[in-house]
């Protein structure tokens, strides 16, 4: 009886199985973060958003980084979570958990900068611009024979096109500087990746 037992927990946890590491953990990381901006409010600012302010505080770079996991309510969190979870997957399956963190931190470094030197008075916080990274590397900018790929192109102007469009013409409380910028960074990465190693095969 015993035994059977410890064979029916094996089955049933054999159907579980951490797929997507750096997805995997940076969602679990932002749910951790979310529950700690509930509890401590003051800590969002402090580490989990960017704004300008001396690069002679270590913080600041805490921040650099920590400003992807922090969100401004339930809404925002779900509506970024819920793409990287859906998107990530698939990316990190085609060009695996390396080249994913790499990505994902140059996108972050660089939305922060980009936000510090072109914004005033604005302190910006959320993964939205990993999540267009994320968009961009699904994607791809170039189908296997080499030709650019119809698909990056509509998801450029319609992705691109629309956070330009809203940047110039549209006052609210998103980040659309953030939006282009990990665009952007989605189409660098996917360019260098593809260079100077290419896609992974999957099965």
């Amino acid at each position: 009886m015993a035994e059977k037992s410890k064979a029916q927990r094996s089955k049933i946890s054999a159907k579980l199985s951490y797929d997507s590491p750096v997805i995997l953990t940076f969602a679990l990381l932002a749910l951790i973060v979310y529950i700690i901006q509930t509890i401590f409010p003051a800590t969002t600012y402090k580490y989990f958003c960017i704004y300008d302010a001396s690069v002679s505080d270590p913080l600041f770079y805490v921040r650099l980084l920590g400003y992807t996991l922090g969100h401004a309510d339930f809404t925002h969190f779900i509506s970024n979570i819920g793409m990287v979870l859906l998107i990530g997957p698939s990316v990190e399956e085609k060009y695996g958990s390396g080249y994913l963190v790499a990505s994902m931190v140059f996108t972050a470094v660089a939305g922060g900068l980009a936000h510090c030197l072109l914004t005033d008075n604005l302190a910006l916080l959320g993964a939205s611009g990993i999540v267009f990274m994320l968009m961009f590397l699904s994607v791809g900018t170039r189908t296997k024979d080499g030709r650019i790929a119809l698909s990056f192109i509509l998801v450029a102007l319609i992705y691109l096109g629309g956070a330009l469009y809203d940047m110039i013409f549209v006052s609210d409380n998103i980040s659309q500087l953030g939006h282009i910028v990990g665009g952007l960074c989605g189409i660098g990465c996917g360019a260098l990746i593809d260079k100077y190693r290419g896609p992974r095969k999957t099965k």
